[in-house]
C-alpha cells in the first residue's frame, strides 16, 4: 500500500493557515490588541430573520413524529431544488429542478466534482485564483495549466491568449466571475467566447458563481446559463455563504444540465450516482433555512446585508483613492485587489499592515505567482472596523 503521493506536491501551508499563524503570533506578543480583519472572506452579519424563523420551525418539525424528517434525498429536497430553479428564472434561465443539486457549500463541491472527470486530466486555472482550485487538482493528480491574468488584460484572460503550443487543450477550465480575489467580472460577450471555446475543444467549464449576488452592473451574467451553448459545456457551482451569511451554516448548490455529456456519458446522471454513493445529503433543518433565502422576504433581507458590505467597499475605495493607490474590484464583488505600494512584496506588505496599523488582509502571492505585488481586502467586516481600518490605511499610506 502507498498513500496518495500527490500530497507531496502541495505547498507546505495553505494560504489562510499562514495568515492565521501570523495573526496568532502577533496577538501572543501583544495581548489585548484588536485586529481589523479584512483577510479571510468570512461574513460578520447574522443570518436574516426569514432564515432564522424557518430554521426554528424546522427544529420544531423534528420534535414531532408527524413532521419529523430522517434521511433527506442525497441530491437535495424537492422544495429547495424548486426554489433555486425559480430563482434562476428571475435571471432568464430555465432549469429543471433535477438539474439542481443541493450541497454543503461551494468549497466542498469544487473538490468533489472532480470525481466525474476521471484522473490525469489537464486543468486550466486563471490566476490569481482561489487556492483550492489548484490544490484540489494537485491532490487528484491532474496537470494544472496556470493562465496568468494581469492588469494588461483586466485580470480576464481570453481563449486566444492560451499558449496551446506549450500546453495543448484543457479538459477542464475554471472560471470565477465575479472573481475571487480580483473582483473582475466577465461581460456576456467575453464569457460567450469561453463557452464557444469549450464546446469547440470538448472541454468542460467549472463556473464558480459564489459572488453573483454582488453584481450591480447591467450586462454582467449572474449565471453562465444566461448564454447560449453553456448547457452543453458548463457546470455551475454556487454558495449561500456570502449571499446569505451561511458561512457557519453551510449550504450551496450545483447546477449540471441534462444536456451536458462527454464520451457517451451524461454528467447529470453521473453526479446523481456520485451523491447517492458518497453523501447522505444536507440536513432537513439547513435546507428549510436555505429555502427561506429564495422567498420574497428572504431576498429583501439578504439584499440589505449585501448593501452593508457594498458600503464597506465604498469606504475602502475612498480611502485608497485618497492616497492614490491603484486597485481593482469593489463594485461587483466583495473584494478589493490593490497594488502594493513602493514595489513591496505581498507578504512584506501584510507584515507592515499587521505590525503598524493592526489591519489584516490577504497577500496576493497566495492566489498564485502572478498575484505577487498585490493585496486583497475583504469587505465582510463590520462597518465600524472597516471605517477604522480605512482611516489607518490613509494615515499609513498617505
Amino acid at each position: 500500500m502507498t498513500p496518495n503521493t500527490n500530497y507531496r506536491n502541495l505547498k507546505d501551508s495553505y494560504l489562510f493557515a499562514g495568515i492565521a499563524k501570523k495573526t496568532r503570533a502577533y496577538l501572543d506578543a501583544n495581548p489585548g490588541a484588536h485586529l481589523y480583519r479584512m483577510g479571510i472572506g468570512d461574513v460578520s452579519l447574522p443570518l436574516c430573520g426569514a432564515v432564522i424563523e424557518e430554521l426554528h420551525r424546522a427544529v420544531d418539525d423534528q420534535a414531532q413524529k408527524s413532521t419529523f424528517h430522517g434521511y433527506m434525498p442525497e441530491v437535495g429536497a424537492d422544495f429547495l431544488r424548486e426554489a433555486i430553479a425559480a430563482y434562476y428564472k428571475t435571471h432568464g434561465v430555465t432549469l429543471s429542478p433535477d438539474e439542481v443539486f443541493v450541497s454543503s457549500g461551494a468549497s466542498d463541491e469544487l473538490g468533489d466534482i472532480l470525481d466525474i472527470f476521471g484522473r490525469d486530466k489537464t486543468v486550466m486555472i486563471m490566476e490569481p485564483a482561489y487556492p483550492a482550485y489548484v490544490d484540489a487538482n494537485i491532490i487528484a493528480g491532474n496537470t494544472v495549466i496556470r493562465l496568468a491574468a494581469g492588469e494588461e488584460n483586466g485580470f480576464l484572460p481570453m481563449p486566444h491568449e492560451i499558449p496551446t503550443e506549450k500546453y495543448g487543450a484543457a479538459d477542464i477550465i475554471y472560471i470565477c466571475s465575479p472573481n475571487n480575489p480580483t473582483g473582475a467580472v466577465f461581460s456576456a460577450a467575453a464569457l460567450k467566447q469561453w463557452i464557444d471555446y469549450a464546446n469547440e475543444t470538448d472541454a468542460v467549464i467549472i463556473f464558480d458563481a459564489a459572488y453573483e449576488a454582488f453584481i450591480e452592473e447591467d450586462g454582467i451574467p449572474h449565471s453562465i446559463y444566461e448564454l447560449d451553448g453553456a448547457d452543453t459545456c458548463a457546470i455551475e457551482i454556487c454558495s449561500l455563504s456570502k449571499t446569505a451569511g451561511f458561512t457557519g451554516t453551510r449550504c450551496g448548490y450545483t447546477v449540471i444540465p441534462n444536456a451536458l455529456e462527454r464520451g457517451g456519458m451524461n454528467f447529470n446522471r453521473m453526479w446523481v450516482r456520485n451523491r447517492t454513493t458518497k453523501t447522505n445529503g444536507v440536513s432537513y433543518i439547513i435546507q428549510r433555512g436555505a429555502a427561506a433565502v429564495f422567498t420574497e422576504r428572504g431576498q429583501k433581507e439578504i439584499r440589505e446585508a449585501i448593501a452593508v458590505y457594498k458600503q464597506n467597499a465604498k469606504v475602502l475605495m475612498e480611502a485608497l483613492d485618497a492616497v492614490n493607490i491603484t486597485y481593482f474590484g469593489g463594485k461587483n464583488a466583495p473584494y478589493l485587489w490593490m497594488k502594493c505600494p513602493d514595489n513591496m512584496g505581498s507578504w512584506e506588505f501584510f507584515d507592515k499592515l499587521l505590525n503598524q496599523i493592526q489591519v489584516v488582509g490577504t497577500p496576493g502571492e497566495g492566489f498564485g505567482a502572478c498575484g505577487e505585488g498585490y493585496f486583497r481586502f475583504s469587505t465582510f467586516g463590520s462597518p465600524e472596523d472597516t471605517a477604522e481600518a480605512a482611516k489607518r490605511l490613509k494615515m499609513l499610506l498617505g
